[in-house]
């Protein structure tokens, strides 16, 4: 059983590469047609890209794909760790991130924000350890609400380790189940109300606010759950069905969601909503082709993938963070020092791209470090190594190995 993908590293990138490039050249200004501020509501950058419209609307369905290899990535994560480890993996993984790119865009808000600095305080507190802000106040930055989503799924996979009787297999049939359950009644709903309706409204909400309580969204981890199951075995009669379910369930989400913005926004209105669908399609397609290669090539040695590609995926998590605030004030002091509006998006890519390469491969790992010894100094670390194979560090402060291998698996 592998314990990297290399594959969904550049498949992780492209999609929160369509995601940035959806915020920044059509959310940023598009979104004004259904009554929401733009760029203003952050850095005051007032720039438009009507013409990119056809080609980045579409770019949302980046944050389906993420769900999709979340599910298959903590699954795989899962089926190697006790529930200890891989609570403190995905404690090592998700906070020193989080904490580097939620102080960066509180800086960014103090200085560009219309706000007061004070209204930012509970958002960054609630950004900073990664708490769900529930239905009412205001995220630190919109895009954290997919971690509310992420958080939720962790947690019940943590909580099916603990009882010991309850098998990934169990928690992929639940989520789809429940999941296909409401979006089949939301697609029902939806399909006959308008987007002025008020069911149409009280449904959809449930992609952002309630995002936790996985309605919408608990199909796409189950979707990447089976697909690691699949990855290691032949999937039964029964299980082929559930994924058949969990992907119409994921394409019925991605309709309605698409059909919403085709109808509100006239700059796409002639636009189809099989385009995301089509999109999202395409990145499963290729999970379903990775977890194919590896259940037939278990036997034997895989070369390994380029480095790069390793790199692409390590980056991504700080780049989702970051692009929506920070990299909208840097284009706001590119357009300020006269590069045109479409220029300013590019060069802003490859300057953020730099930036989250400085964080995964420079600061994470400090901060990590720093945790680990923390956490090791409390004994709250697992002893797994041998003696003989336990690292060597500070003896004088009577601190443990820091991290067992098995947890140093859950990073990836």
């Amino acid at each position: 059983m592998k314990n990297h993908f290399p594959l969904l590293d550049p498949l992780r990138f492209g999609a929160a590469l369509g995601v940035a490039i959806f915020h920044q050249m059509f959310w940023s200004w598009a979104w004004v047609s259904i009554g929401v501020p733009g760029f203003e509501r952050y850095v005051a950058a007032d720039v438009l890209y009507p013409a990119a419209a056809p080609f980045t609307w579409f770019g949302w369905v980046g944050v389906e794909i993420f769900f999709v290899i979340s599910g298959f990535v903590i699954a795989n994560s899962a089926s190697k760790s006790s529930p200890t480890e891989f609570l403190l993996g995905r404690a090592l993984r998700l906070y020193p991130a989080v904490w580097v790119c939620a102080t960066a865009t509180l800086l960014v808000l103090v200085l560009f924000g219309t706000g007061k600095a004070s209204e930012f305080i509970q958002p960054y507190i609630h950004a900073m350890t990664l708490v769900p802000k529930g239905v009412t106040g205001d995220w630190l930055d919109g895009v954290y609400w997919t971690l509310a989503a992420e958080m939720a799924f962790y947690g019940l996979v943590f909580c099916a380790m603990l009882t010991k009787k309850i098998t990934l297999r169990h928690l992929a049939f639940g989520l789809t189940i429940y999941s296909a359950a409401f979006n089949a009644v939301a697609l029902l709903i939806l399909s006959c109300t308008t987007p002025s309706d008020l069911p149409y409204l009280v449904i959809l909400m449930f992609r952002v606010p309630c995002a936790a309580f996985l309605l919408t969204h608990g199909c796409f981890f189950a979707l990447g759950i089976w697909l690691f199951i699949s990855a290691n075995r032949e999937l039964t009669a029964l299980e082929r069905l559930a994924v058949a379910v969990t992907c119409l369930s994921g394409a019925a989400e991605i309709y309605f969601f698409a059909s919403f913005f085709l109808t509100s926004i006239p700059a796409i209105s002639g636009q189809s909503a099989l385009v995301p669908i089509m999109v999202w399609a395409a990145a499963v397609g290729l999970i379903a082709w990775c977890a194919n290669r590896n259940r037939r090539s278990a036997a034997t040695a895989s070369p390994e993938a380029p480095a790069y590609w390793r790199t692409l995926g390590l980056i991504t998590y700080p780049l989702y963070l970051t692009h929506n605030v920070v990299g909208t004030a840097i284009i706001r002091v590119l357009v300020d020092a006269g590069l045109d509006a479409t220029s300013a998006v590019w060069v802003q890519l490859g300057m953020l791209v730099l930036v989250c390469w400085f964080i995964c491969a420079k600061i994470e790992p400090a901060i990590r470090g720093a945790m680990t010894q923390a956490i090791a100094y409390f004994g709250q670390l697992p002893e797994r190594l041998p003696a003989s194979k336990r690292p060597k560090f500070s003896r004088g402060l009577g601190l443990r190995p820091p991290v067992p291998a098995k947890v140093i698996a859950t990073l990836r």
